[in-house]
């Protein structure tokens, strides 16, 4: 399955949130092996990808903390508007 570059980098997206086919991930290692254009690519999405993550859990470090009864006030209320 030889893929053109939309396909290839389309797969090279979907692989970073679901597990591609045996023969997904063949014809994507494949492209890869000879397409400069979409290694960088998929480098570059994982570059983001890695940086978001780290952006998020830099600002959950400063996350506020809630009490228990305002958890619960909260949840009562998500409950009571299903």
């Amino acid at each position: 399955m030889k893929l053109t570059c939309k396909e290839a980098t389309l797969l090279a997206s979907k692989a970073m949130d679901a597990r591609l086919t045996v023969r997904e991930r063949l014809a994507v290692r494949v492209h890869l092996m000879y397409c400069r254009g979409c290694t960088r690519f998929r480098e570059q999405i994982q570059f983001l990808r890695r940086m978001a993550r780290r952006s998020s859990d830099r600002s959950m470090a400063g996350a506020v903390h809630l009490s228990s009864a305002a958890r619960d006030r909260i949840r009562a209320v998500l409950q009571r508007d299903r």
